[in-house]
């Protein structure tokens, strides 16, 4: 005789089934009529960059001062789980998840990508030019130093609080509760989530489309793989499975000996160029861009372009 047992799912159908629609349906549009879908797209993001730009890069500045204020004050101690509860995983562990996570490959497309993109298109005036190398390097920095790390340090703060701390959903949510209290368990924690959902999978699909591009340049460079539809499509699904495959197998498991390899892949790397490249010019490049960067941080953090004719902000 055997006993029926309920399956106890993790799915939230609010949030799984209206996000699952809406993409599918983004999904049909822009296969179906990519032209059309390119242009309106197109005119919502210049929309929002013209309209609301300032609003933009002011939320990031104060994310970022209160992302520098929790780490230079005494809450910067304060723990995220019980007062008694240590670290799941050593630093090294944590360094590498979380920089495997929150840069990924957009950094090894964009490592390269970005800084020739600002030196030969800049924001203002014509490209090329030693002042252009210079600027370039700047908006690299930015893009990628203390903006894009305080940013993903408050959202990850904010999830790991109120989840570890209070025992509160972990997911975005849970944000709200001080504001609405257990309405976050109704119509109003459901859309946030489902809007969080959407965002984060529109951002993961950027991400590995870049990503798929320059894997299939480079297997067409080594092994004159085509570059086309066909190829892309295989590596997205042999990427999307090995992803899947990691998730499912835990951190412990999965994304943590994955983080780590890319860790110690990433450094390898790094080692090679540095020490079989211009070793003497990187070193004087470094020490300078970094100086260059903090002496302009303030100043790039507030500019909006505002008294110059161009479309850099919303395109970038």
């Amino acid at each position: 005789m055997f006993l029926e047992k309920k399956v106890k799912t993790t799915i939230l159908k609010p949030v799984f089934i209206p996000s699952v629609v809406l993409l599918s349906l983004l999904v049909f549009y822009a296969a179906g009529m990519p032209e059309h879908a390119a242009n309106v797209f197109s005119s919502i993001k210049d929309g929002i960059a013209e309209k609301f730009g300032w609003f933009y890069m002011l939320s990031v500045a104060v994310i970022v001062a209160f992302a520098l204020f929790l780490v230079l004050s005494s809450y910067g101690r304060f723990r995220l789980g019980p007062d008694q509860s240590t670290p799941a995983y050593s630093n090294t562990s944590w360094f590498a998840m979380l920089f495997s996570a929150g840069m990924g490959i957009g950094l090894m497309f964009f490592g390269v990508a970005e800084p020739v993109t600002h030196f030969l298109s800049p924001p203002v005036g014509e490209g090329g030019g030693v002042e252009n190398m210079q600027n370039a390097m700047n908006i690299v920095f930015l893009h990628w130093g203390l903006h894009a790390w305080g940013i993903y340090a408050i959202v990850g703060l904010v999830l790991a609080y109120f989840s570890f701390r209070h025992g509160l959903p972990l997911s975005i949510r849970s944000a709200l509760y001080p504001l609405i209290g257990d309405r976050i368990y109704g119509g109003i924690g459901h859309t946030v989530d489902t809007v969080a959902v959407l965002g984060t999978i529109l951002g993961v699909a950027t991400s590995l489309g870049f990503g798929v591009l320059q894997i299939n340049s480079g297997l067409n460079y080594l092994f004159d793989v085509p570059i086309g539809i066909g190829v892309q499509v295989v590596l997205i699904a042999i990427t999307t499975a090995l992803a899947t495959i990691s998730v499912v197998m835990g951190l412990d498991g999965g994304i943590k000996r994955l983080s780590e390899l890319n860790i110690y892949l990433a450094v390898a790397l790094m080692a090679f160029i540095f020490l079989l490249g211009p070793t003497f010019h990187i070193l004087s490049s470094l020490v300078q861009n970094i100086g260059s960067y903090l002496s302009e941080i303030v100043f790039m953090t507030f500019n909006l372009y505002a008294y110059d004719k161009t479309t850099w902000m919303g395109g970038w």
